[in-house]
């Protein structure tokens, strides 16, 4: 059969072509029409593919007859331009605060101008920071699973800023300071404050990782499977792991009393709320049988 590969823009000078691809579209798979593209056009490769009919997204794993084409039809080419894989911008993304607060906490000569002992408080808080993107490397390469393979390289700088600027320098260069130091009244917590807060702490990273382990034992290697995730966690919201996920950051908040902690909390948990959300009314609209009572992200609230 033959296909049309025109360009979203008219500017396009590769574009449009025609495709000679053997079988009928009940036979050719959208994979193939962009294996097609690719040999032809080997800078286009795949993931910087987007195809759509009247709109729509084709995806891989489905035939050109399900969405209604025929001999001779044409389908719309975009190119996302340069790839990276999700995997390396998450490596990169957490790996910003794993660089910038050890660099803060053990330079304080370097960043303030003196040299002074950190208080029970800020060291605390630095090896909580520390555990918690360790783990979210961990997670990264050895527990995620993917559902989308790359994104656009010009987002990284965009994604990375949250974490670099956010929860890395705005957070460590407050909250290290000399005013926080040992000795310092703004430093001063209770035993049971600090414990207390250690406990949540500990409680939500393990949490979080369970959730995280869920999640990926849904979804087969290799494939964009999807079901309704079940266990610890997800029989009261949609995305636990973004409800743990806000206990961690919320004893960090509550042990620093810095405005800068309060920031990034508040700008994090509001960013994860809204992809719960998208992710609840996902999984409503994709499974008949998704469970009515489970909130998005808070439990019993919304």
């Amino acid at each position: 059969m033959k296909l049309v590969i025109a360009p979203r823009s008219a500017k396009s000078r590769k574009f449009p072509i025609t495709l000679d691809l053997v079988g009928s579209p009940a036979d050719v798979k959208v994979e193939t029409v962009q294996a097609a593209i690719e040999a032809k056009f080997p800078e286009l490769y795949v993931d910087r593919q987007r195809l759509t009919v009247e709109k729509v997204a084709l995806e891989t794993g489905k035939t050109l007859s399900d969405y209604g084409l025929k001999d001779g039809d044409s389908v719309t080419f975009k190119d996302l331009g340069p790839q990276i894989s999700w995997r390396t911008v998450f490596l990169i993304e957490y790996g910003g605060p794993l660089v910038i607060h050890p660099l803060i906490y053990y330079l304080p000569s370097l960043f303030y101008g003196e040299s002074f002992e950190h208080s029970w408080m800020q060291t605390v808080t630095y090896w909580m920071v520390m555990l918690h993107f360790l783990k979210r490397e961990y997670e990264t390469v050895f527990v995620h699973r993917f559902s989308h393979g790359t994104m656009p390289f010009r987002n990284v700088f965009k994604n990375s800023a949250h974490y670099h600027i956010l929860s890395g320098l705005n957070l460590a260069y407050w909250v290290y300071g000399p005013w926080n130091a040992a000795g310092t009244t703004l430093a001063e917590r209770s035993d049971a404050l600090v414990y207390g807060c250690i406990a949540l702490f500990i409680f939500a990273e393990v949490s979080n990782f369970s959730t995280h382990v869920t999640l990926r034992n849904l979804r087969p290697p290799g494939t964009r499977v999807r079901k309704i995730p079940r266990g610890y966690g997800f029989e009261w919201v949609s995305c636990p792991n973004y409800f743990f996920e806000t206990l961690a950051w919320l004893s960090v908040s509550i042990l620093t009393m810095s405005w800068s902690a309060h920031l990034f909390f508040v700008v994090a948990v509001g960013q994860m709320y809204i992809w719960a959300l998208k992710k609840h009314r996902s999984y409503r609209k994709d499974f008949s049988d998704y469970p009515r009572k489970r909130k998005a992200m808070f439990p019993l609230l919304s």
